[in-house]
């Protein structure tokens, strides 16, 4: 089965808009203006902005669905493409390059990916832009924790070896978060299921096997990840506690609903198989 229409949309408008990664290897194989990305870099990316956006409006101006898509998964490209120019040009600033990727990278990736597995469930609010006011709130604290300490303690964003760990932990927790979407498909949601949908099993296989909530163990690794890959101290201590506590309450109250639609399945699977998150239980009930 192809793609359904807001994929190819979002796909496509995420390419354009990151497409600007391409302006290193364009140039380098022509050297002869080379001069036009050393010298006047700022201006094309400006350029680029805004064709990429007016070619996008022009086509889709008049479909006001497809449009807001553009406009969500372009931008995230295009900012994804700055993030990727700052971690190869900038020496100081990499690492925040990297955070930059790893962040617009996970809220399309959500959007797409929902629409390659759930297309019903399909919304603008799967890009998870609009989270919570508390998600905002943690994102803008990592970025002025690591530009403070940048500028006070330069050397604190030096230990690469640490930026790597964190590096590797957020694409690991990336990937586990993906694999559990697509190996769920109709059976994932972004929301607590309050009912059980026609045609909603208990998932127990794949990456299921390993974790009950594996979705949550890769956004739980992912971000705490992006604050080792910063070396943000102060985040990764928040954002860890802040983040155990959100995913204990969901998970609790989550897998209440979960024991009222598998009964004593779902609470065979509670014994067998961990959260995947420590110290983190669920909802433990006897039938």
């Amino acid at each position: 089965m192809g793609m359904i229409r807001q994929a190819k949309i979002s796909l496509t408008s995420f390419c354009a808009g990151s497409s600007l990664t391409l302006f290193p290897v364009i140039f380098y194989c022509l050297p002869f203006v080379d001069f036009l990305w050393r010298d006047l870099w700022c201006a094309l990316l400006l350029i680029h902005f805004v064709t990429v956006n007016g070619i996008f409006t022009a086509i889709y101006v008049h479909q006001r669905d497809s449009y807001r898509i553009v406009v969500r998964a372009g931008n995230l490209g295009f900012v994804f493409g700055l993030g990727f120019l700052l971690s190869i040009y900038s020496e100081r600033w990499g690492l925040f390059g990297w955070y930059v990727m790893s962040l617009t990278f996970f809220h399309w990736s959500e959007y797409q990916t929902t629409a390659l597995t759930n297309p019903r469930s399909l919304t603008l609010e799967s890009f998870l832009l609009d989270h919570s006011r508390e998600y905002k709130m943690a994102a803008a604290a990592s970025c002025l924790e690591f530009f403070l300490e940048a500028f006070l303690i330069p050397s604190l964003k030096t230990v690469r070896w640490l930026s790597i760990i964190g590096a590797v932990m957020a694409v690991g927790g990336e990937v586990l978060r993906k694999l559990s979407m697509w190996t769920a498909q109709t059976n994932f949601n972004h929301y607590i299921q309050h009912t059980k949908q026609d045609g909603h099993v208990l998932v127990t296989s794949g990456v299921y096997r390993l974790f009950r909530h594996p979705s949550y163990v890769g956004w739980f690794c992912w971000s705490v990840g992006t604050q080792v890959m910063l070396c943000n101290p102060i985040c990764i201590v928040a954002y860890a506690v802040a983040s155990w506590k959100f995913f204990n309450e969901r998970i609790f109250d989550e897998e209440i609903f979960l024991l009222n639609f598998f009964g004593e399945d779902y609470l065979d699977y509670q014994r067998r198989v961990p959260t995947g998150i420590p110290f983190i239980y669920g909802y433990r009930q006897s039938l």
